[in-house]
């Protein structure tokens, strides 16, 4: 008992969490093979429980049965849960008991926290972490009641569960729809390409959730003073407003020219939006030309920011990467931004993510495409919407066999608690070398 004890003192915050979503995704994965889960009353397989388990904690939004006609009211509500869970972080709900509770925060809880949101520093956690909880829900709760009007014209009683749906899967950047497969296999919101109340708050809700805990925090304090936020508040804001305008124009000029202009633009910056890593679309995703699929996979691979509900590369990492390009170019001793210097461990692990994205997301790829017989391209879109936690699908997630379901829960799960997190993890009791090796030139490029 007490070498237990003594093994359970040595767990460090990034197993705590990787443990954590682990935990929540087991937990979720039993309730849905319930009979109760299900429509027809019949327990669902675990491989497919797994999956959209999976998939709602790592607020992905790939599905291998329709989440609206194949799952129960309670089934519903399981995964609304789960993707509630995964948004905030699993730290951060267990967090957030404890503070309701009344109960004091320890030290490694509170580093813990500092990892799971990417905070700063651990001084000011339990506040910042108040702050995110009453945010999330006023921001969710906001995006219901706008929605709420549409959607109980179209379903009546129904359409209040559908705005609370939409609004925590929207914030969250899960993907989950529940309207059903009406004319199409996976719809989405194709239904509402031209409607104007869904497609703002959802993108709305989409970026607010993406931007990142501490960015809310630097608007919340300094408003309209942008010189005041952080370096990483701005980068992210401005990298965020150049990955949603830059393909937007792209796809106005090149991909929705037969729609009238409202719904035009609306698709546009649409389809823009929400592969930063949301899933929802209001176009037939399959339809676009090759060349839209392939900025989609580009910014699905690059995702949200860090400390948010979304997945992904995460656009700082993007940011730093070209930082560094430029400071090479212009033959700088640094990569830097507003006048500050980028440290050299953040450009190495920014390199190392990128690595670790492109190997997984094409590997994987490859594996599906070569068992399943289907085209790479196709298998490319998958796997980045899965990396990404993204959720969109060209149509072959349902039809894949149980090893390619496998390598997707996988790349969920990197793709939600982080590469980095993994590698921290499972290298935790690794003997730290402080010694230089000798050093020799090698050349490059």
């Amino acid at each position: 008992m007490a070498e237990l004890l003594h093994k359970k003192k040595h767990i460090t915050t990034f197993q705590i969490i990787i443990l954590g979503f682990a935990g929540v995704i087991l937990l979720g994965a039993l309730l849905l093979m319930l009979p109760i889960s299900s429509r027809s009353g019949s327990a669902t397989p675990f491989n497919e429980a797994l999956f959209t388990s999976t998939s709602a904690v790592c607020v992905t939004g790939l599905i291998v049965q329709d989440t609206a006609t194949y799952w129960s009211s309670f089934g519903q509500a399981v995964i609304i849960v789960l993707i509630q869970i995964g948004g905030l972080g699993v730290v951060t709900v267990a967090a957030s008991f404890a503070l309701l509770s009344g109960r004091k925060i320890s030290l490694m809880q509170r580093s813990t926290m500092q990892e799971a949101i990417a905070a700063p520093k651990v001084g000011g956690i339990v506040r910042l972490t108040s702050f995110i909880l009453k945010a999330t829900f006023l921001f969710e709760l906001i995006g219901a009641v706008v929605m709420m009007p549409v959607f109980c014209r179209d379903f009546g009683v129904k359409g209040i569960w559908m705005a609370f749906f939409h609004s925590i899967s929207a914030f969250c950047n899960a993907g989950f729809d529940i309207m059903g497969t009406q004319d199409s296999l996976y719809p989405s919101l194709t239904s509402y390409v031209g409607n104007p109340v869904i497609n703002i708050t959802i993108m709305l809700l989409i970026v607010i959730g993406g931007i990142g805990f501490l960015t809310w925090e630097d608007v919340y304090t300094n408003r309209h003073h942008f010189r005041r936020y952080r370096m990483q508040s701005k980068v992210i804001i401005i990298t965020t407003a150049l990955l949603i305008l830059i393909p937007a124009i792209f796809f106005y000029l090149y991909e929705f020219a037969d729609l009238p202009v409202g719904e035009r633009i609306l698709g546009s910056f649409f389809q823009s939006v929400t592969p930063r890593t949301a899933g929802f679309n209001t176009v037939n995703l399959a339809a676009m030309s090759g060349a839209a699929q392939a900025i989609m996979i580009f910014l699905m691979l690059i995702g949200g920011s860090p400390g948010s509900t979304a997945g992904g590369m995460k656009t700082t990492t993007f940011a730093v990467l070209l930082a560094n390009a430029f400071a090479i170019f212009r033959r700088k001793a640094d990569a830097q931004f507003w006048g500050r210097r980028i440290e050299d461990g953040v450009i190495k692990n920014a390199a190392t993510i990128l690595m670790m994205y492109l190997t997984l997301f094409f590997g994987g790829a490859l594996v599906i495409s070569v068992t399943e017989g289907l085209p790479l391209g196709t298998c490319l879109y998958e796997t980045a919407s899965a990396i990404g936690t993204v959720g969109l699908t060209l149509g072959i997630t349902p039809q894949l066999g149980l090893l390619s379901q496998i390598i997707l829960i996988i790349l969920m799960f990197f793709g939600r608690v982080g590469g980095l997190t993994l590698i921290y993890a499972a290298l935790s009791g690794a003997n730290k070398i402080h010694s230089k090796l000798p050093q020799e030139k090698i050349t490059v490029g």
